[in-house]
């Protein structure tokens, strides 16, 4: 599966932003999407994924409660909702996809997008 990461750009703290992850090729029922970001100098890092069907979501604990991930099948995109953003929400994020493994190792995904950069200034 190919991936398409788009969405990003600058926002103040407290904006919004949405993401988008479309999907080409492979079967969408095969494989789950996860967001991963990576500040400088830092390394990547779990942000959200959802299960093969979207039914079931994940998050980290420092995006909970801010950030919503949804499925829109019949687009083959997963999208990012991004709320309250907050300065240290500031990275390169990236979609992945993964066939099996757990959901906020990097090691399980398969594929990965091309990543789009969030900026948040405060």
């Amino acid at each position: 599966v190919q991936l398409q990461a788009s969405g990003g750009g600058l926002m103040q703290a407290g904006g919004s932003l949405r993401l988008s992850c479309q999907a080409s090729g492979g079967t969408s029922s095969s494989y789950a999407i996860g967001w991963f970001r990576q500040a400088p100098g830092k390394e990547r890092e779990f942000v959200s994924a959802t299960n093969s069907n979207g039914a079931s979501t994940f998050y980290a604990v420092a995006v909970k409660g801010r950030f919503t991930i949804s499925t829109d099948k019949p687009k083959n995109t997963v999208y990012l909702q991004m709320n309250s953003l907050k300065p240290e929400d500031t990275a390169v994020y990236y979609c992945a996809a993964r066939y099996s493994g757990s959901y906020y190792r990097i090691s399980a995904y398969d594929s990965w997008g091309q990543g789009t950069q969030v900026t948040v200034s405060s």
